[in-house]
């Protein structure tokens, strides 16, 4: 297993002690959810690096790393609608558009055509690691209108970009799909 692959496997392994020190309730439990999330967050830059800089790229690799952030983030977005700071709604339709890219990129892979990352999912992703971060402050409440709260602006920020890249992906390779067969 490469060095790249061990990092990707490190983000996967760290994923369960960030969802306990989430729904734990000890003194400064956020704070340790947050920095388990960061530091497994930051491991996505760095296997990424490695993996190209040192040529470590693997079939393992294109497999888990997409795997390892779809799954750190799907955590915290579950946890954020236990603890009523999302809508369930607003998780689904992020859950639904990673099954169904996932979807379109298998059909094409049958086909022999790689989908690769689009600029508008990377921006998705970091977007929602950063308002994830944002979620876990203190502050996660604080009314910045009368109506909009730092939670609710963070969804809605995560669900745009989530909606964009989806139907940027569905557009761009939904020849992939041949619906007049």
């Amino acid at each position: 297993m490469t060095t790249a692959s061990k990092i990707t496997m490190a983000r996967i392994f760290m994923i369960p002690f960030f969802i306990l020190a989430a729904l734990l309730d000890f003194k400064g439990h956020e704070y340790v959810a947050l920095a388990i999330f960061i530091i497994a967050s930051a491991t996505d830059s760095l296997d990424g690096y490695i993996a190209r800089h040192y040529n470590q790229i693997s079939d393992f690799g294109k497999f888990a790393d997409p795997l390892a952030d779809k799954l750190l983030v799907t955590a915290a977005l579950l946890i954020f609608v236990e603890r009523g700071q999302m809508s369930s709604w607003a998780c689904f339709i992020v859950i639904a558009r990673e099954f169904a890219v996932s979807g379109l990129r298998l059909v094409a892979a049958e086909n022999g055509t790689v989908i690769a990352a689009a600029m508008s999912g990377k921006i998705k992703t970091a977007s929602s690691i950063v308002c994830c971060c944002l979620m876990f402050l203190p502050f996660h409440d604080y009314a910045l209108l009368s109506w909009l709260t730092v939670d609710m602006l963070c969804s809605a920020v995560i669900v745009i970009t989530t909606v964009y890249s989806g139907a940027e992906y569905f557009v761009v390779n939904g020849k992939a799909l041949d619906l007049k067969k």
